[in-house]
Protein backbone atom coordinates (compact mmCIF):
# COMPACT_ATOMS: atom_id res chain seq x y z
CA UNK A 1 0.00 0.00 0.00
CA UNK A 2 0.94 3.39 -0.75
CA UNK A 3 0.17 6.96 0.99
CA UNK A 4 -0.56 9.99 -1.11
CA UNK A 5 -1.02 13.56 -0.67
CA UNK A 6 -2.46 16.14 -3.30
CA UNK A 7 -0.75 19.87 -2.77
CA UNK A 8 -1.30 22.58 -5.40
CA UNK A 9 -5.00 23.39 -5.80
CA UNK A 10 -6.81 26.62 -5.62
CA UNK A 11 -8.49 29.03 -6.90
CA UNK A 12 -7.33 30.42 -10.68
CA UNK A 13 -8.86 32.94 -13.58
CA UNK A 14 -9.57 31.32 -16.70
CA UNK A 15 -6.50 31.06 -19.01
CA UNK A 16 -4.31 30.36 -15.91
CA UNK A 17 -1.94 27.42 -15.01
CA UNK A 18 -1.83 25.73 -11.73
CA UNK A 19 0.72 22.53 -10.89
CA UNK A 20 -0.65 20.19 -8.87
CA UNK A 21 1.92 17.52 -6.91
CA UNK A 22 1.45 14.27 -5.43
CA UNK A 23 3.98 12.98 -2.76
CA UNK A 24 3.92 9.08 -2.25
CA UNK A 25 5.19 7.46 0.65
CA UNK A 26 5.27 3.65 2.16
CA UNK A 27 6.62 2.61 -1.39
CA UNK A 28 8.21 3.49 -4.83
CA UNK A 29 6.01 4.91 -7.43
CA UNK A 30 8.36 3.52 -10.07
CA UNK A 31 6.44 0.21 -9.13
CA UNK A 32 2.85 1.82 -9.81
CA UNK A 33 0.82 3.39 -12.89
CA UNK A 34 0.14 6.77 -11.22
CA UNK A 35 -3.25 8.59 -12.71
CA UNK A 36 -5.02 12.14 -11.96
CA UNK A 37 -8.58 11.82 -11.58
CA UNK A 38 -11.38 14.40 -10.85
CA UNK A 39 -14.59 14.66 -9.58
CA UNK A 40 -16.74 18.19 -10.23
CA UNK A 41 -20.37 18.74 -7.73
CA UNK A 42 -22.76 16.28 -8.97
CA UNK A 43 -20.60 14.34 -10.95
CA UNK A 44 -18.98 10.65 -11.13
CA UNK A 45 -15.46 10.42 -11.27
CA UNK A 46 -13.42 11.03 -14.51
CA UNK A 47 -10.26 10.18 -15.66
CA UNK A 48 -7.65 12.93 -15.90
CA UNK A 49 -4.32 11.61 -16.73
CA UNK A 50 -1.71 8.61 -16.30
CA UNK A 51 1.90 8.45 -16.23
CA UNK A 52 2.79 4.21 -16.51
CA UNK A 53 6.10 4.23 -14.35
CA UNK A 54 6.38 0.56 -14.52
CA UNK A 55 8.00 0.62 -17.91
CA UNK A 56 9.16 3.65 -19.13
CA UNK A 57 6.76 6.59 -18.38
CA UNK A 58 4.44 6.17 -21.77
CA UNK A 59 1.51 8.82 -20.89
CA UNK A 60 -2.66 8.86 -21.43
CA UNK A 61 -5.06 11.42 -21.45
CA UNK A 62 -8.41 12.32 -21.18
CA UNK A 63 -9.48 14.33 -24.52
CA UNK A 64 -10.84 16.92 -22.20
CA UNK A 65 -7.81 17.89 -21.38
CA UNK A 66 -5.01 16.61 -23.91
CA UNK A 67 -2.69 19.32 -25.12
CA UNK A 68 -3.38 21.51 -22.06
CA UNK A 69 -2.19 19.35 -19.33
CA UNK A 70 1.02 17.44 -18.74
CA UNK A 71 1.73 14.72 -16.22
CA UNK A 72 5.35 14.30 -15.04
CA UNK A 73 7.41 12.79 -12.35
CA UNK A 74 9.96 13.17 -9.96
CA UNK A 75 11.29 9.61 -8.94
CA UNK A 76 14.02 11.08 -6.63
CA UNK A 77 10.92 12.80 -4.55
CA UNK A 78 8.64 10.35 -5.40
CA UNK A 79 6.28 12.75 -6.46
CA UNK A 80 3.85 12.88 -9.52
CA UNK A 81 2.66 16.23 -10.94
CA UNK A 82 -0.22 17.65 -12.94
CA UNK A 83 0.91 20.66 -15.17
CA UNK A 84 -2.48 22.00 -15.88
CA UNK A 85 -2.51 25.11 -18.74
CA UNK A 86 -5.74 27.19 -20.25
CA UNK A 87 -7.98 26.18 -17.75
CA UNK A 88 -11.14 26.88 -17.99
CA UNK A 89 -14.33 26.83 -15.12
CA UNK A 90 -15.30 23.37 -16.63
CA UNK A 91 -11.92 21.91 -14.99
CA UNK A 92 -13.49 23.03 -11.43
CA UNK A 93 -13.41 20.03 -9.55
CA UNK A 94 -11.99 18.25 -6.98
CA UNK A 95 -8.23 16.32 -8.03
CA UNK A 96 -7.12 13.05 -6.60
CA UNK A 97 -3.91 11.32 -6.85
CA UNK A 98 -4.14 7.42 -7.26
CA UNK A 99 -1.84 4.49 -8.03
CA UNK A 100 -2.97 1.33 -9.74
CA UNK A 101 -1.70 -1.42 -12.15
CA UNK A 102 -3.23 -0.07 -15.25
CA UNK A 103 -3.58 2.93 -17.01
CA UNK A 104 -7.09 4.12 -16.73
CA UNK A 105 -8.34 1.63 -14.12
CA UNK A 106 -7.28 -1.07 -10.96
CA UNK A 107 -6.63 1.73 -9.10
CA UNK A 108 -6.10 1.22 -5.15
CA UNK A 109 -4.46 3.54 -3.41
CA UNK A 110 -6.32 7.47 -3.38
CA UNK A 111 -5.14 10.70 -2.04
CA UNK A 112 -7.66 13.48 -0.36
CA UNK A 113 -7.80 15.30 -2.81
CA UNK A 114 -7.04 18.83 -3.79
CA UNK A 115 -9.59 21.60 -4.87
CA UNK A 116 -9.38 23.56 -7.65
CA UNK A 117 -11.79 26.13 -8.44
CA UNK A 118 -11.49 28.28 -12.17
CA UNK A 119 -13.12 31.33 -12.06
CA UNK A 120 -14.67 32.88 -15.51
Amino acid sequence: QVQLVESGGGLVQAGGSLRLSCTASGRTISTYFMGWFRQAPGKEREFVAAIDLVSGGTTDYSDSVKGRFTISRDNAKNTVYLQMNNLSPEDTAVYYCAAGATMRSSYRDWGQGTQVTVSS
